[in-house]
């Protein structure tokens, strides 16, 4: 088909053109190198088949918006297997069309061709009519933006959409044009057969010219594109499936340790971890993270996705010289803000959603290990509790003398864990055994235990914090203290397992701890509370004849995926369980993980609040807001008041509603019907 100037041309181009790209792909492989570490090609050869299936069936899109996704889809369907089309047609071009009708095979692959064609050009009209037509891609004023950003976005989703449009409209329409050059209609090749029918009455040499032309916009676009492609958005293609068949399969409660280089944290791009800035590459700006965060949904100054995409903004604009080595500016003023750091929850959500599998969540806590180890100044409240933490083991500023004042109250003596054996060690947590609001709970806990015969026992005063919000507002050595403490005594201690009433506890003792050399099961009580129901340890007189709905914690139902056994608790008492929109694994967070508890919200609104509202909108006729976390406690109490539903939303620990049910306690004001 091609004529030998042309044949001459395009090879000249070609050679140009990957010249210019295998550059730029050069530059950004060293500057993922800068990072710290490598990555493990074990990993990349366990999991290249199982991620590659994921994938090519679009799973990880298809997790939320279900209509976006199937435009993705179209889009991404019609690439993979345009890689084949480009080659057969880049044959094709050189030795002209001989076997457009040459078998069944070939039919087969005109007509696979065809449909993917029009998936992809409807794909992408619509996401370019939903990314500039109804304009999603928002974020608020606090957020930090690289001056290039916002235009870019703009921009590059314009030419990336752009390419996409004309390279397969134009392979598109120069079938189009060869089917009506043959005079007849393609039944391999529908939807191109019917644009042929427009085409019927121009001459000969017209379409000699349109095939000629659909020809070189369709291939010619690739060589002129090529070299922009590292640049462009469009690189996550490579880049995003890298990153899921890399990322080693490491709990998400488990904290990597900060990177081996002379101080604590990352202060700069080149000192993060390298698969932290292939995220930025990976990053394919859907804005999901963004969606799901409850710092940005709340009006502060935190996007997970800006700060992606800040990073691959300033590594596009300096590439040649980071990946040459030049030290970066502090991530501060490239990637993020000091105000953003601080309002993270640390609540997991924006990890779990993304579909790439970026960790922008470990950018921060890494920002706020670096800022904590320079000495940077905090929040007071949190200075306060950190302080605290490290002289009394405890937030409260409380003697450690007083930690289990609250068994005094009880009719029977807990048994100390540290002088006898005991079946089941029971981790209570600061706010369980300080908090006066929570010491209520946590002794009906106790009493629960008692009446169904557990055999457990607690560390009295030599139980610490277990340092998983520590840990995460960045104070790696004071987390280091209080592990190191807690293993200790736990050496000691005689048991079969732990169970604990605070998620937080939980999931530091389950994932942080387990990594230290703890061996042993670790229970949230809600577990041992429906087991204990179901074996018939624990039984209800009466039925809750009411409608309840329950928060996930985050470390509890998101990082740690337990979902089943509080519901299977509140269903075993006779309520009806009415769910909140979002729940188990993509609960929404109540605020306080990260250390926010301890820090001033400087009079924005808090999560919990809007949580609230969202279980008041599922009716009128919902009485219990059910939680199983101390710190949920404390805060949708405050919640429930500030938001003026104290009176229509009663806020309970699931321990409590097992023990009026037992019979094991009255609750006058939080009363509901029931049936003996």
């Amino acid at each position: 088909m091609l004529t030998t100037p042309e044949r001459i041309a395009f090879l000249l181009l070609a050679l140009a053109s990957l010249l210019l790209t295998l550059r730029g792909v050069r530059l950004i492989v060293r500057a993922i190198g800068r990072g710290y570490g490598r990555p493990s090609w074990g990993v990349f050869l366990r999991r290249v088949i199982p991620v590659s299936l994921d994938i090519l069936l679009q799973r990880p899109i298809f997790r939320t918006r279900p209509l976006v996704s199937l435009l993705h889809a179209g889009v991404f369907f019609a690439f993979v297997f345009y890689g084949l089309v480009n080659v057969l047609d880049l044959l094709e071009g050189f030795n002209g069309y001989s076997t457009l009708h040459a078998s069944g095979v070939a039919s087969a692959y005109n007509l696979v061709a065809d449909l993917l064609s029009v998936a992809a050009l409807l794909g992408m009209l619509g996401l370019l009519l939903r990314r500039f037509g109804l304009r999603p891609f928002r974020f608020n004023r606090a957020v930090f933006l690289l001056p290039s950003v916002r235009f870019g976005i703009s921009r590059d989703s314009a030419i990336v959409g752009g390419f996409i449009l004309l390279h397969v409209g134009s392979r598109w329409a120069g079938q189009a044009v060869r089917i009506a050059e043959s005079g007849r209609p393609d039944w391999s090749q529908p939807t191109a057969s019917l644009l042929a029918r427009l085409l019927g009455g121009l001459d000969a040499a017209t379409l000699a010219v349109a095939s000629h032309a659909t020809w070189w916009l369709a291939l010619g676009l690739i060589l002129v594109f090529l070299p922009y492609f590292p640049y462009s958005k469009h690189i996550h293609l490579f880049m995003a499936p890298l990153n899921l068949i890399l990322r080693e399969e490491k709990p998400l409660g488990r904290l990597e340790p900060p990177v081996g280089n002379g101080q604590l944290g990352s202060a700069r791009l080149e000192e993060l971890r390298w698969y932290q800035i292939l995220d930025a590459y990976a990053c394919i700006m859907c804005n999901r993270c963004q969606d799901v965060c409850p710092a940005h949904g709340t009006g502060r100054a935190l996007s997970p996705a800006a700060l992606e995409i800040n990073k691959r903004y300033y590594l596009n604009r300096n590439l040649n010289r980071f990946a040459g080595g030049t030290t970066s500016p502090p991530l501060l003023e490239t990637a993020t803000s000091r105000a953003a750091v601080w309002s993270c929850t640390t609540c997991g959500a924006c990890v779990r959603i993304c579909p790439v599998g970026n960790r922008p969540m470990l950018d921060l806590i890494d920002l706020r290990r670096s800022l904590v180890f320079a000495g940077d100044e905090l929040d007071p409240n949190l200075q306060a509790a950190l302080e605290s933490l490290s002289r009394y083991g405890n937030s409260f500023g409380k003697p450690a003398r007083q930690r289990a004042r609250w068994a005094r109250d009880l009719p029977f003596p807990v048994k100390d864990a540290r002088k006898e054996p005991v079946e089941y060690l029971w981790f209570v947590g600061d706010f369980a055994s300080f908090d006066p609001r929570m010491q209520e709970n946590t002794k009906t806990v106790a009493q629960l235990f008692h009446q169904a015969g557990v055999d457990f026992g607690i560390l009295y005063e030599d139980e610490w914090n277990s340092g998983n919000d520590v840990r995460r507002v960045g104070e790696e050595g004071l987390f280091e203290l209080l592990a190191e403490h807690n293993l200790a005594v736990l050496g000691k201690a005689r048991f079969r397992a732990i169970v604990t009433t605070d998620p937080h506890s939980y999931n530091a003792l389950r994932n942080e701890y387990s990594a230290l050399g703890l061996d042993v099961p670790v229970y949230h009580y809600t577990e041992v509370l429906a087991e204990l129901l179901e074996r018939g340890q624990l039984r209800p007189s009466k039925r809750l004849q009411a409608v309840a709905t329950y928060h996930d914690p985050c470390y509890l139902g998101r990082y740690n995926r337990i979902t089943a056994a509080p519901r299977r608790v509140i269903r075993a008492l006779g309520l009806e369980l009415r769910e909140m929109p979002r729940h188990g694994e993509n609960t929404y967070c109540c605020g306080a993980g990260g250390g926010q508890i301890w820090m001033d919200s400087g009079g924005q609104e808090r999560p919990s609040e809007q949580r609230i509202r969202e279980a008041i909108a599922l009716g009128e006729d919902v009485r219990f807001f059910v939680v199983a976390c101390p710190k949920d406690m404390a805060m949708y109490s405050d919640a429930v008041k500030t938001t003026g539903y104290e009176q229509r939303l009663t806020v309970i620990d699931v321990a409590r509603l097992v023990a009026w049910a037992t019979g094991l306690i009255e609750l006058e004001r939080e009363a509901a019907p029931v049936s003996e």
